[in-house]
C-alpha cells in the first residue's frame, strides 16, 4: 500500500504540515451549482448532508471561498477554466479561446493542452496517475489529457419545455423531478450522480493497483437543473419544511441591467414575476438532489477507507459557483451576490486540523495550487491562484481582496468584511456591510461615500490584475 508519512507538529500553537519522499493521493469531489450554505453541519438551512458533514468534522472549512465569476451565462465555463488552467478570469477565457482553436485565439497565451499545462496534465507530470469522471465544461479533451476519463458529461443534463416556467400554484406541474420520461440526470437508465460514484469506486480498485499516487476529479452535475432525485429524495423534503428565503423578491430591480433577463435560461425555469409557492418547489428539488448527491459521497467516503489509502489522502470538496433558487429575485447564478458567487469548500488529510474553520477568504480555483504543491510540482508562472498550504498553518492570505465579474455588466470587490457591486449599465454602486447584513439587503452606500471610493480604487486594480478589459469610467466619472 502506498503511503505517506506526515507529522503533524504544533509551532506557536499553529499546525504545521510536513511530508516525506512520498506523496500524498489527491480527491478532489466537485459539484456543480452549489450555494455555500447547502451543508447541514453549518447550520444555515434545513438540509440533510449527512457525508458532506463528516468532511466538515474531519477537516478545515474555509467559509468565505468565492469564484470570481464567468464571461457568459453558463458561469461553469469560466469557473472550470479557471480551475484547470490555473489563470485568472479574463486570462482564463484567452486561453480557453486558444484551446483547439474554436475562436479567435489570444497569441500572448499557447494553446494549454498542446503544451501539457492543464492541471492534469502536471499533476501526471508530478508521476501521478489521473482520473476524471462527469461534468467537464472546458475545452480541452478530457481524453487526452487524463490516464483515465470516463461518463464524460456537458454542461447540464438535457433540460425538457416543462421544466420551464414552473410550478404555477393551483395549476397541474406538467413535470416532475422523478419520472425518467423527461431524461435529464435520468437519460441512460441510472441517475447521474449513482454514475459518477459507480466511477470513482472503479477508480479507487485501479489506483489500488498501481505503485503511483492518483489524483481523481470527481465532478457530479448536482445539483445543477434539471434537478432531479428519487421520489423519497423529494419526499424528505414537503413544502411545510421549504422556508421561503428572507430575502426573497418577486422581481429584482435591475434584472435587465445586470443580463439577467426573463430570457435568461435559468431565470425562465421558474415564472415571473416570483411566487413564494414557486421558490418553495425549486428549493425542495434542490435540496433533494444535494442530498442524493451527498449519498453517492459517502459511498465514495466508504470506498477511500476501505482502500486504505485515506490516510495518505488529500480530499478536497468544492462547487463551481453557488445558485439563487428565489434569493433577490433571481434563479440562476449570474449575479455577484454571495449565493451566487460563494461556496462550500472542506479540506481533509493529513496534518489538516479537524473541525477547523478558517474565515479568509479565498478562491475555490486555489485547491489546484495547493495540489500541485502537495505533489511537490513547481507551479508555472502562469498559475495565478495561491496554495491554501500557507492558510492551514496559520499564516495570512496573500488576496488583499476579493475580485467578482459577470459578462460587461457586473463587478465587485470584497474586502474587510464589505462588498462593494458596481453595475455600469444602470449606473449605480450598492454597498453591503456583509457582517451585519450577510443577506445583502441593505444598500449603505450613502452612508459610507468614503469607503466606496476607497473599496471603488481598489476595484480597478484588481481589474488591472484579472485581465479585465471594462472600463468603468463612463458609468461612474465621480469616482476618477
Amino acid at each position: 500500500m502506498k503511503w505517506i508519512s506526515l507529522a503533524c507538529v504544533l509551532v506557536s500553537g499553529l499546525v504545521s504540515l510536513a511530508w516525506s519522499e512520498e506523496k500524498p493521493n489527491i480527491l478532489f469531489l466537485f459539484s456543480d451549482d452549489q450555494c455555500f450554505e447547502t451543508i447541514g453541519a453549518f447550520g444555515m438551512t434545513d438540509i440533510e448532508t449527512p457525508n458532506l458533514d463528516r468532511l466538515v468534522e474531519e477537516g478545515t472549512t474555509f467559509t468565505h471561498a468565492y469564484n470570481m465569476g464567468g464571461w457568459n451565462g453558463a458561469i461553469c465555463v469560466a469557473s472550470r477554466h479557471m480551475l484547470n488552467t490555473g489563470a485568472f478570469v479574463w486570462h482564463a477565457h484567452k486561453i480557453s479561446n486558444n484551446i483547439r482553436k474554436s475562436e479567435l485565439p489570444h497569441p500572448e497565451w499557447p494553446d494549454f493542452q498542446k503544451e501539457g499545462l492543464m492541471w492534469s496534465q502536471l499533476m501526471e507530470k508530478g508521476g501521478y496517475d489521473t482520473y476524471f469522471t462527469g461534468k467537464w465544461h472546458v475545452k480541452a479533451n478530457p481524453n487526452e489529457i487524463f490516464t483515465v476519463a470516463r461518463n464524460v458529461r456537458g454542461g447540464m443534463p438535457n433540460q425538457t419545455k416543462e421544466g420551464y416556467n414552473r410550478p404555477v400554484q393551483g395549476q397541474p406541474d406538467a413535470w416532475s423531478p422523478y419520472d425518467p420520461k423527461f431524461e435529464g440526470f435520468w437519460k441512460g437508465g441510472k441517475h447521474w450522480s449513482e454514475v459518477v460514484a459507480d466511477d470513482a469506486l472503479d477508480f479507487l480498485k485501479m489506483a489500488k493497483a498501481s505503485e503511483n499516487p492518483f489524483f481523481m476529479y470527481i465532478a457530479f452535475n448536482a445539483p445543477h437543473d434539471p434537478r432531479q432525485a428519487p421520489k423519497e429524495y423529494i419526499e424528505k423534503y414537503p413544502l411545510d419544511r421549504m422556508a421561503v428565503p428572507e430575502n426573497f423578491l418577486t422581481e429584482y430591480p435591475y434584472r435587465m441591467e445586470i443580463d439577467n433577463p426573463p430570457t435568461l435560461r435559468d431565470e425562465k425555469l421558474a415564472p415571473f414575476p416570483r411566487t413564494k409557492y414557486a421558490v418553495q418547489v425549486h428549493r425542495q428539488e434542490y435540496y433533494a438532489i444535494i442530498t442524493h448527491m451527498d449519498d453517492q459521497i459517502g459511498r465514495i467516503l466508504d470506498a477511500l477507507e476501505a482502500s486504505g489509502e485515506k490516510e495518505n489522502t488529500y480530499i478536497v470538496f468544492t462547487s463551481d459557483h453557488g445558485l439563487s433558487v428565489g434569493r433577490h429575485g433571481l434563479i440562476g447564478k449570474q449575479s455577484l451576490f454571495d449565493h451566487s458567487v460563494r461556496i462550500p469548500f472542506m479540506m481533509v488529510g493529513p496534518g489538516v486540523e479537524a473541525g477547523k474553520k478558517i474565515d479568509e477568504p479565498i478562491y475555490l480555483q486555489d485547491v489546484m495550487a495547493t495540489s500541485l504543491e502537495l505533489a511537490e510540482v513547481a507551479a508555472p508562472e502562469h498559475v495565478q491562484f495561491q496554495s491554501l498550504l500557507p492558510l492551514l498553518k496559520g499564516e495570512p492570505s496573500e488576496y488583499t481582496a476579493i475580485y467578482g465579474a459577470y459578462q460587461m455588466s457586473q463587478r465587485c470587490i470584497v474586502k474587510d468584511g464589505w462588498k462593494l457591486i458596481a453595475y455600469p449599465k444602470v449606473p449605480k454602486l450598492l454597498l453591503f456591510d456583509l457582517n451585519n447584513d450577510p443577506l445583502e439587503m441593505k444598500d449603505v452606500s450613502g452612508q459610507h461615500s468614503e469607503r466606496v471610493q476607497t473599496l471603488f480604487q481598489g476595484l480597478l486594480e484588481l481589474q488591472k490584475e484579472t485581465g479585465d478589459a471594462l472600463s468603468l469610467e463612463a458609468a461612474f466619472p465621480e469616482m476618477f
